[in-house]
Order: structure tokens, then C-alpha cells, then sequence
């Protein structure tokens, strides 16, 4: 398979798996976190489908397509080992919903990543929230969910805080 069709069915994986978890956390309420702002896609495709949601955005800084910046009070700028225990302060519990696309796809770097941020979703979450995960996260904490229809197994990962 070419890259290009890699990244497709990976942005494909990705819309079904947010529209899925929105749908899924839709009767509790709190907040939505997004690890990676990137060029802003994904925060943007967050916020039609969770328009009355508060969603929090963490990066090393911004890149993103002007009209899709968060407003500077749902902004984490910095390392992620510094931004997510500030976060865990101001939102700890309260997040419904949580998308990390962090790293580079190369798992001697995202392995590290992946055990870093784990434990701190735990303490953002509140249970019963969903993450939408583009890598494994092994934390006792987070119960592993099935795909929805249509999402190959290891494309990305599902789960719902205890």
C-alpha cells in the first residue's frame, strides 16, 4: 500500500473513531482534550461535531490554519511531560473525550510517548470518557474498546476510562 493510501485510511480511521467516542460520551458532561493541534484538522473537525463542548488543545506550539486556533485560554503550549500536569490541575476528571495524535509513527519513539501520557489521561478523565488514540496506551485504568465498523484493528485505539 502507498503512503498516500496509508494516510487516508488513516484520516478515515480517525473521523469514524472521533465521530464514534462524540456520539459515545454524549449524555456526560465535561470537556474534550486534543493532544496534537497539528495544522488544526482535527480541532476543527472536533468542534462541528461537539460544538457546545470546552476543547482543550496541547502542543509545542502553533501551526495551525488561522481559523483554527483555539482561544489562548484552551491553549497548552509546551512539552507535553510539562503541559498535561498544568492540565491535570486546571481540568482534572472533567474531560469526556480525549484525541492524542502525538508522535511520529515510529515506535521507538511513540512507545516512550505513549507511557508518558497514559497515566496523566487518568487523571483527566472522567469516568466513563472516551480517548481516540493513534497509539497503544497500556494503563490499567483504560479499558481497551473494539473498533467501530469499518476501522481496521491497529489502525487506532479506543478506550473508556474506569
Amino acid at each position: 500500500m502507498s503512503r498516500l493510501d496509508s494516510f487516508i485510511r488513516r484520516m478515515q480511521a480517525q473521523r469514524t473513531c472521533l465521530n464514534w467516542a462524540a456520539q459515545s460520551v454524549a449524555d456526560l458532561p465535561g470537556s474534550v482534550i486534543e493532544l496534537g493541534l497539528g495544522n488544526g484538522r482535527t480541532y476543527d473537525h472536533l468542534r462541528e461535531i461537539l460544538p457546545e463542548r470546552a476543547i482543550y488543545v496541547f502542543d509545542r506550539r502553533v501551526k495551525a490554519h488561522p481559523s483554527c486556533v483555539p482561544p489562548r485560554d484552551r491553549l497548552f503550549l509546551g512539552e507535553v511531560a510539562d503541559t498535561l500536569p498544568e492540565a491535570a490541575r486546571h481540568l482534572g476528571g472533567s474531560v469526556v473525550l480525549a484525541h492524542t495524535d502525538l508522535g511520529t509513527g515510529v515506535e521507538e519513539t511513540d512507545g516512550p510517548l505513549a507511557r508518558l501520557i497514559g497515566p496523566w489521561l487518568t487523571r483527566l478523565l472522567h469516568p466513563g470518557g472516551v480517548v481516540v488514540a493513534n497509539h497503544v496506551l497500556e494503563v490499567d485504568a483504560l479499558v481497551p474498546l473494539p473498533e467501530p465498523d469499518g476501522v481496521q484493528p491497529g489502525r487506532y485505539f479506543l478506550y473508556r476510562a474506569e
